[in-house]
């Protein structure tokens, strides 16, 4: 059984992503799909839309074979952590391709700037000291240093977001020394960061949440750019827990946490440094809201979305000490969301030959790793009212996997 994997958040899942699935299918010409998604907390440091359970079962009705969770240890980091442990789980499960969506749209380019990268590593290093020293954000700096070698113009465009982590999915099969074999296929329609509806029906998830949250708006604003089955699960969604997720919802959480942590203890949380624990506390005091106390605190130097991963930090209470000690290494389990019978079946035929244990159903563990999902479980559903947020904190130990009946389109 020949199988694909790609790698997502899902938030929510739209057209965009239904094409990508449908042209990973053509190209790899697989049997089954592998989804390694981002569980509660995303890479670009916020609280997913809808739980992992709600996305796993969009995924599924798309034609997704299995979903398996990227951790929390890797789902909330830069483009080259998040990717080391998306391959490591797709290499884990023995998936033969992985195939993701660029602005590029061709392998050649990627490869040549990976490289290029490797040969002249020292080079790259120095100038990406001088533009972060002069205050650019990372990505920008990181472009600009690989600009800076003044090579042949035929490296990619690491100034695009989906370009960016290409470049890290083919750099981490390359360092893990992964037998997958990478593809890419063009975005098409929205690109990654699009606020606005630019298509009637291709919309970035960007400007789909966007569209959700505004107070002018509802979901039905949004049907025509997400399949029906994901409008279903959205509505479904909103009738069992009344709200969605986004980082309003959780300010009052992160201003408590702040305005009761001494500098010292915000000092130990990841990806807290030079200085950011002092300008946290003295900005939080009088912001009303998450987007005024985020405008308060952001620099040059500082990007939006490194912000907001910080602040996810802060409310996992996510020191560096524990990050450390489980990135230092790759993935050491595969979670099982959700499969499809023909998922089922890849499971059954070649579970033996995993490198990775298999996760099904959650028990009390001793790995940090997974400890730290279970963390952010509980985080994100702490702005439930009660009966509702106790029922959740049981559900990363109640919920298996889910499992879905492609032939007859249903949950069994």
């Amino acid at each position: 059984m020949k199988t694909a994997g790609v790698i997502v958040e899902y938030n929510p899942f739209h057209n965009g992503h239904l094409y990508h699935l449908k042209q990973t299918r053509k190209v790899t010409n697989a049997d089954c799909i592998v989804a390694v998604m981002s569980g509660y907390f995303l890479q670009r440091g916020e609280p997913a839309l809808v739980s992992k359970w709600a996305r796993t079962k969009m995924a599924l009705l798309a034609g997704v074979d299995l979903v398996i969770e990227l951790p929390y240890a890797f789902s909330t980091q830069k483009a080259e952590i998040f990717a080391n442990g998306s391959i490591s789980i797709l290499e884990g499960l023995g998936v033969d391709e992985v195939c993701f969506g660029s602005e590029s749209g061709s392998l050649d380019p990627f490869i040549h700037t990976v490289q290029v990268m490797k040969d002249y590593e020292t080079e790259f290093n120095s100038y990406l000291h001088i533009y972060l020293k002069e205050g650019n954000s990372f990505p920008t700096s990181a472009s600009k240093a690989f600009q800076a070698l003044s090579l042949k113009d035929d490296g990619v465009d690491l100034s695009q977001p989906n370009n960016i982590l290409g470049f890290h999915y083919i750099k981490a099969i390359v360092d893990q020394q992964a037998k997958i074999i990478p593809k890419t296929i063009i975005r098409t329609g929205a690109n990654y960061h699009d606020e606005h509806f630019q298509s009637p029906t291709i919309a970035s998830a960007t400007s789909i949440r966007k569209a959700l949250f505004s107070s002018n708006k509802s979901i039905d604003d949004v049907r025509s750019f997400v399949p029906d089955t994901t409008f279903k699960e959205l509505n479904q969604y909103m009738t069992d827990f009344r709200q969605l997720h986004h980082w309003e919802a959780y300010f009052q959480l992160l201003k408590y946490k702040v305005l009761t942590s001494s500098p010292e203890e915000l000092k130990a949380i990841y990806e807290v440094e030079e200085g950011l624990e002092h300008r946290f506390i003295s900005q939080i005091k009088d912001a009303t809201s998450f987007n005024e106390f985020m405008i308060k605190v952001k620099t040059k130097r500082y990007t939006w979305t490194r912000l907001q991963r910080v602040c996810t930090h802060i409310l996992t209470n996510t020191t560096k000490v524990s990050m450390k000690r489980v990135t230092s290494n790759n993935a050491t389990y595969i979670r099982l969301l959700g499969m499809s019978q023909t998922g089922r079946a890849y499971l059954q035929q070649n579970k033996k030959e995993f490198t990775l244990p298999l996760i099904s159903k959650l028990k009390q563990n001793s790995n940090e790793m997974l400890q730290l999902d279970i963390k952010a479980s509980h985080t994100y559903g702490m702005i439930f009212d009660e009966p509702v947020r106790s029922d959740w904190h049981q559900l990363e130990y109640s919920t298996p996997p889910i499992q879905f009946d492609e032939k007859e389109k249903i949950f069994v």
